[in-house]
């Protein structure tokens, strides 16, 4: 009986129970929305919605893999970053530079056998999102400018740096956006297309899997792990213990950005049909990666399966227009569910403290 109370009150199974409770709020508050908007298909919508990918069998389990891709991997960009005690709100503009570099490459650098030309394109993404991560980063440390500040500059410093550079070397101007990528830069299929009979399915979800099990290794495995993140508790104590927390500061910042960059190239190479467009929008996957992070508690675990959930429900929320409700009405649901998710925080670690209180008292009581 006493394992099980340690269970309930572990921090893991709290977490796990708080996500859940932020989930079912958002759901219930989305289901209000249905009903004042149409209520007649209100409980409909809602159960396609809960359906997800699961609505049109395979090919609907592989279309929330595809989407799970850049959203997974600029999750990890931003978890990565809060684990070492940064905020990394740029990860649109260090997306958005690494899907150029990967579709310049892919487009120009032809000479390139195809065995290893979509491998050398998705490099070039990483280092792309490296090296823009890595200025908030160098700034933070040696000027101590606050991170948040220099990284939503870089998101717009990126996207119009891209437009220029696409307009002058890899431009459609009949279609506004960039010439088509070769096939030999295209991801290989691994033969999912066949197994989820969805065209874009590619290799690119298990390259995610992979990022997500190195930076878990990475956190909680090796002793660079541990001075990230004792930088990001105590920069004060980490100098004190002999660890370079300039450095460390740094070096989160590229680590996050190239996983952000490998998220664009990911994305773009995929040879779904999508192209870079010259917009002044910033690219959307680097904020649903904050909304993934917040999601996943910043494990990267967490923020795998919050991936897998947010693209979910994002598929569901497309199926919802067939009875005739707006497609925006899923982000509202997840904006709650994000919102949630920081009371049920708050809920998780006052039932922490009433818990150590009620355990003090039982002992003094003794």
């Amino acid at each position: 009986m006493k394992k099980k109370h340690n269970l309930l009150q572990s921090k893991g199974t709290s977490s796990f129970f708080s996500v859940i409770m932020a989930i079912v709020a958002g759901l219930l508050f989305g289901f209000v929305i249905l009903l004042i908007s149409n209520y007649k298909n209100a409980f409909p919508a809602l159960i396609t919605i809960i359906k997800g990918g699961f609505t049109n069998g395979t090919s609907g389990l592989g279309q929330v893999l595809y989407m799970a891709t850049p959203i997974i991997m600029t999750g990890l960009s931003v978890g990565f970053a809060f684990k070492t005690g940064l905020f990394n709100i740029g990860a649109s503009g260090q997306f958005t530079t690494g899907a150029f570099v990967a579709v310049y490459i892919g487009i120009k650098w032809t000479f390139l056998p195809s065995g290893i030309h979509w491998i050398v394109a998705l490099l070039g993404a990483i280092i792309a999102g490296a090296l823009w991560g890595m200025v908030p980063g160098i700034l933070k440390a040696l000027a101590n400018v606050n991170e948040v500040i220099t990284s939503i500059m870089m998101n717009y410093i990126g996207i119009y740096l891209v437009n220029m550079l696409i307009v002058k070397s890899i431009y459609d101007p009949l279609k506004n956006q960039t010439e088509s990528v070769p096939k030999s830069a295209i991801i290989p299929r691994g033969g999912l297309e066949q197994l989820f009979d969805v065209k874009n399915m590619n290799i690119g979800i298990f390259i995610a899997i992979f990022a997500v099990i190195l930076i878990y290794i990475v956190l909680s495995k090796t002793t660079f792990g541990y001075e990230l993140k004792a930088c990001g508790h105590s920069p004060s104590a980490s100098q004190y213990a002999g660890i370079n927390d300039k450095r460390n500061i740094i070096l989160s910042m590229v680590i996050a950005g190239a996983l952000a960059g490998l998220g664009g190239g990911l994305l773009y190479l995929s040879g779904s049909g999508k192209y870079m467009q010259v917009i002044d929008i910033l690219a959307p996957e680097g904020f649903n990666g904050i909304s993934v992070a917040l999601l996943g508690m910043s494990n990267p675990i967490g923020i795998l399966f919050a991936g897998l959930f947010i693209a979910h429900i994002k598929v569901g929320g497309n199926n919802i227009q067939l009875y005739n409700y707006s497609a925006e009405i899923i982000d509202i649901i997840i904006a709650v569910i994000i919102y949630c998710g920081a009371f049920s925080l708050l809920f998780k670690n006052l039932i922490h403290k009433l818990t150590r209180r009620n355990k003090l008292e039982k002992e003094e009581g003794r």
